[in-house]
């Protein structure tokens, strides 16, 4: 009788119910590790949006609040409140926001778009949501303006006409200011577009309504006419009132301002040409732009007046916005301006009028990751706790000066933190690494390193090849490898180099920055094949020979502007002596240079490992192995000498083909796609949705084979081993894994004189498409992490023993095997662009197989570390994001994210641990995700409170003599006028109501803040206690004061009582 597995029904019933057929199971029947991530576990949705609003059009300030709000000309709101609450919120439409108007401590906001619609923003709830909409129809909005702590929005409109709108039921009132009652009867010529609508500060029934075309009507709400008019000749771009409300001044088109008295419509009583368009009155008159169009070298500019003085503030990108912060939110008190805020185009300034010379406010917020334009980003998640702090420390230093010495403008509080440290970093096309802080849902800024410096920037006429080879981006960085645990940092720029930095504490000098030169040379020999498709071949040196390191350190360059090139760097590494604070230092600088009149190939790949003290990255024509610690080059192979006489491909031998002058060529710098793409896809079609084919006919037709990945890793070299070695496993453009072993010298001295030796082991695997990332795991399908050195202070000379104590490498743990017929120890993961595979070790047994997608290509794989267990994510670039299960590759998750994507996302999108992923958004802004299902259920509650219960300043004293004379601010019943009774009703054609989706969302928000609610009403209930208990203690005082007066009055009386008049 044949023996019954269950093993093999199970395995079936898995393979049945997979939705792709791909899955197979090897011929093995003991690779059963138990998965635990189910689909359930996933759920992808947007966190939170970093960085500066991308094309900012309008801004708004609540002055008790303390909230600064954004729009876009895309329909994107930016709330930024306390430093680490930011929020973003998009209009369906994506129309473009032309206005912003605060309910001033009422937690709402109204924004005007493009489209002629006006919405009610809700900011009671941590995701703020639309409560009402109203679409006009009939007439465009040019101009909005709600009065403090009143209900009636005024809408000015393209006609010249103005609206009123009850901004609680969103309902337009009956009451239409007309644009023929409002100017001159006698007059034939429209006015133009409302341009500005405010009421007079110290009688709200006064309304200053300022027209295109230099027409400004002062409008008397109660008798419905106009009470004064006032002409000018130019175009009026804005108008602001006197706190007192007797003048009122205004920008003109031609540069000057105005400046009228309510009372006089003939002449402005003043008239000012300093350069001003647009203006804010307070004790200071504040104005941008109004330079003349002839002036020569002319910069955006914001000119401050107060008192005799003039100052202009010359500003970086064109002006879009400014607005004033003022203590009081009254427009009748007293306007003493502490800062201006100023929205620019790439930026956001904040102005601090208080003290002498207009220092800037140091920005709270992270709105500096376009300061150069970012060209990759990387996620690190489960860092160690010591991390940050050492980053945050020496980042601490880097402080720019100039800032004011006040505090923040917003103020500080308390942030829901994260648990994990997620640091993330940022690399820029001026070749500046940025670290920043993602624990929370803030981000915020560590370390700033500059690459670029240990380059002569300066480059001589007489440097031929400099001068050759110049182009746009020089110093950009295009790959990095980071070690966090050893602190390790190695960047590959888009000028062939790779830079090797160090962490320390300490400051140094160094004299001589060490220089390592590379030769990395694919000779091709042309013939014509039959097909025209055949390969191209390498002939190069013995891997004894290949290293070409230079000959005095201090020389960039080793080589004479010889016929044939010669040894030529990209970029020339200073001479003079380098001064290096405290953070991350140069150890190393690696090139590559000019071969024959060829120009370097640019790197595709970079990894390196601080236990084995190496460093490697390939590109196009091979990969180099580089020993940091002994400063030597131990390996320089081209691709096919990996392959030995295994090579599958079968490449054809071409003849010789001319050789490239340095003089007649330039190496181009552009930033490509990152190492996941391959390096030939500009010859494709730029379309990310194309198929792309991995055939070995398509192979013969393609460039030169690429580096595309590496993975350090202790495991088992050869098929067939029983010991555990460290290995170098190279993934290749065209979908091969090969090992190299290393042989490594003891620890300590002779780490430092002793070669390290790598040998090819052999192909492991053969993948469709480029290999884009590899892993192992252990037969718990745990993840197998790479061997690491711990960080020590390279600068601090130690005891030998003590060194070799901290130099000594961390060895990598292997989960024993929990059952007896669990006989591999190892499994490896590898993710192509079109496919994946488990492979068994030490036999080298495909155990699992699917393919991810045959119509598209996967742009970004990694193998990441969830709650439940170890995952295979992958954005694809059809849009997709998705999810497979390890080792089995089963599919969890599927989700058609960004259908339109672009080369910007396929740079910088990144995976990491924890279920977060991350991407640049915009060029501004970076956008960070999360795919996991817990994270999702809990972000209400790390999201941070935009509006907190604050009591509104109280209004200001009027004063004895101004309330006896009838001197202060005139108060206005609006509902009396606006009302329906009053006004009736307005025409249903002219705006159409739409309610919004804020109610279900406020609900949902104020059901997960009730414990937040509680408190505060506890507290409140507590507050209100001790007011009461205080004010019966000042009532018993006040009674027994009174019983006091009763007693000596009645004593005084009967002193008095039998007394005569004129005994007193």
């Amino acid at each position: 009788m044949k023996k019954f597995n269950i093993r093999k029904v199970l395995d079936g019933l898995k393979e049945v119910s997979s939705s792709t057929p791909s899955v197979q199971v090897g011929p093995q029947e003991n690779h059963l590790i138990q998965e635990t991530l189910q689909s359930e576990h996933f759920q992808l949705c947007k966190t939170v949006r970093h960085g500066f609003p991308y094309q900012p059009s309008s801004m708004a300030f609540d002055p008790v609040q303390k909230i600064l709000a954004i729009g876009t000309q895309s329909g994107a709101l930016r709330l930024f409140g306390r430093p680490g609450v930011e929020c973003y919120c998009q209009h369906e439409s994506g129309a473009a926001v032309i206005q912003l108007q605060f309910l001033i401590n009422e937690g709402a906001l109204v924004s005007a778009l493009a489209d002629d619609s006006v919405h009610l923003w809700n900011l009671r709830q941590k995701r703020p949501a639309i409560l009402h909409s109203l679409k006009f129809n009939r007439e465009r909005i040019t101009f909005c303006h709600l009065p403090f702590q009143s209900k009636w929005l005024y809408i000015g409109t393209e006609r010249g006409n103005i609206h009123i709108v009850n901004v609680e039921s969103f309902m337009l009132s009956g009451y239409v200011i007309m644009w023929n009652k409002a100017i001159e009867l006698s007059s034939k010529a429209h006015p133009g577009p409302v341009v500005h609508i405010s009421d007079n500060p110290m009688d709200e029934g006064k309304l200053i309504i300022g027209f295109e075309s230099g027409i400004v009507v002062l409008w008397d709400l109660k008798s419905k006419k106009a009470d004064y008019r006032y002409t000018y000749d130019e175009a009026i771009h804005s108008v602001a009132w006197h706190h007192e409300g007797k003048q009122f001044i205004c920008s003109h088109s031609d540069g000057t301002l105005t400046i009228w008295n309510i009372r006089g419509q003939g002449k402005p009583i003043q008239t000012i040409t300093p350069h001003g368009k647009e203006c804010i009155w307070n004790p200071f008159i504040i104005f941008s732009g109004g330079l003349s169009y002839d002036t020569v070298g002319r910069r955006p500019c914001l000119t401050v007046m107060h008192g005799k003085s003039t100052a202009v503030l010359e500003m970086d990108y064109p002006i879009v916005d400014f607005l004033t912060l003022c203590e009081t939110p009254y427009p009748n008190d007293f306007q003493e301006p502490y800062a201006v805020v100023v929205l620019l185009e790439k930026d956001l300034v904040v102005i601090d009028l208080a003290q002498n010379g207009y220092p800037i406010f140091e920005n709270p917020y992270p709105l500096t990751i376009h300061e150069s334009p970012v060209t990759c980003c990387e996620y690190f998640a489960d860092c160690s706790v010591d991390l940050i702090p050492a980053l945050y420390s020496v980042g601490s230093r880097q402080k720019r000066q100039g800032y004011s010495k006040k505090s923040k403008v917003i103020t500080d509080t308390v942030l829901h933190l994260c648990l994990v440290s997620l640091p993330c970093i940022s690399r820029h096309a001026d070749g500046t690494v940025k670290f920043w802080d993602a624990s929370a849902i803030m981000l915020q800024v560590l370390y700033k390193l500059k690459t670029a410096k240990i380059f002569d920037r300066n480059r001589s006429k007489e440097d031929k090849g400099s001068t050759e080879v110049s182009d746009e981006d020089p110093f950009a960085i295009q790959i990095m490898a980071w070690c966090p645990e050893s602190r390790m940092l190695c960047v590959a720029g888009v000028s062939a180099n790779v830079i090797i930095y160090r962490f320390s504490k300490l400051e140094v000098t160094t004299e001589v920055v060490q220089l390592l030169e590379v030769r990395m040379q694919y000779e091709l020999n042309d013939i014509e094949s039959p097909d025209g498709g055949g390969e191209q071949t390498s002939a190069l040196p013995t891997p004894g020979a290949s290293p070409q390191t230079s000959g005095p350190p201090s020389h960039p360059s080793t080589s004479s502007n010889n016929s044939d090139g010669g040894n030529i760097p990209c970029l020339k590494v200073r001479s003079t002596p380098l001064k290096q604070s405290p953070g991350y230092q140069v150890d190393l600088v690696v090139q590559l240079v000019w071969v024959s009149g060829e120009p370097p190939q640019q790197i595709t790949s970079l990894a390196v490992n601080s236990s084995y003290g190496l460093v490697v990255f390939g590109n196009s024509n091979g990969l180099a192995v580089v020993d940091y610690i002994q400063k030597t080059v131990v390996l320089n192979l081209g691709t096919v000498e990996l392959y030995g006489s295994n090579d599958p491909y079968q490449r054809q031998p071409r003849s010789p083909r001319k050789t490239r002058q340095p003089s007649g060529a330039k190496m181009s710098r552009k930033l490509s796609l990152p190492t996941e793409l391959k390096p030939d896809l500009d010859h494709r079609d730029n379309s990310f949705s194309r198929s792309r084919s991995s055939s070995v006919t398509s192979i013969d037709k393609e460039a030169r084979e690429a580096i595309s990945s590496f993975h350090f890793c202790e495991t088992f070299a050869r098929k067939g081993d029983s010991t555990l070695t460290p290995c170098l496993y190279v993934g290749t453009s065209l979908g091969t894994v090969l090992v190299l072993a290393l042989t490594l010298p003891p620890a300590g001295e002779q780490r430092q004189l002793q070669p390290v030796i790598l040998s090819p082991a052999g192909m492991l695997v053969r993948l469709k498409g480029s290999i884009l990332r590899m892993a192992f795991i252990d037969s718990t399908g745990s993840q197998l992490p790479s061997a690491y050195e711990p960080w020590y202070e390279p600068n601090v000379t130690a005891d030998g023993e003590e060194r070799e104590k901290v130099r000594k490498r961390r060895p990598v743990s292997v989960s024993p095997s929990t059952s007896q017929d669990l006989n591999e120890s190892q499994y490896a993961v590898v993710c192509s662009e079109k496919q994946a595979k488990v492979i068994a070790l030490p036999s080298q047994t495909c155990i699992y197989k699917h393919s991810i997608t045959e119509t598209s290509f996967i742009l970004r794989a990694d193998v990441v570390q969830m709650n439940q267990g170890m995952c295979v994510a992958c954005f694809c670039a059809n849009g997709h994001i998705m999810t497979l299960s390890v080792p089995g590759l089963r599919p969890l998750m599927d989700v058609n994210y960004l259908p339109l994507t672009d080369m910007r996302i396929a740079r910088t999108f990144c995976f990491t641990n924890l279920g977060q992923a991350m991407y640049l958004c915009s060029p501004t802004e970076i956008q960070r995700i999360t795919y996991s299902q817990d994270t999702c259920e809990n972000l209400q509650e790390m999201l941070g409170e935009l509006f907190t219960p604050v009591e509104t300043p109280e209004a200001p004293n009027r004063g004895f003599f101004k309330g006896l004379f009838g001197g202060g601010a005139q108060s206005l019943d609006r509902e009396e006028l606006f009302g329906e009774v009053a006004a009736g009703r307005a025409s249903r054609s002219l705006a159409q109501h739409m309610p919004g989706p804020g109610g279900i969302e406020g609900m949902k928000g104020a059901a997960s803040g009730v414990v937040g609610d509680l408190a505060r009403a506890r507290i409140a209930l507590d507050e209100r206690g001790q007011k009461l208990g205080e004010l019966e203690e000042r009532t018993a005082a006040m009674m027994a004061s009174a019983d006091s007066f009763s007693k000596h009055a009645h004593e005084m009386m009967l002193k008095c009582k039998d007394k005569k008049w004129y005994q007193f």
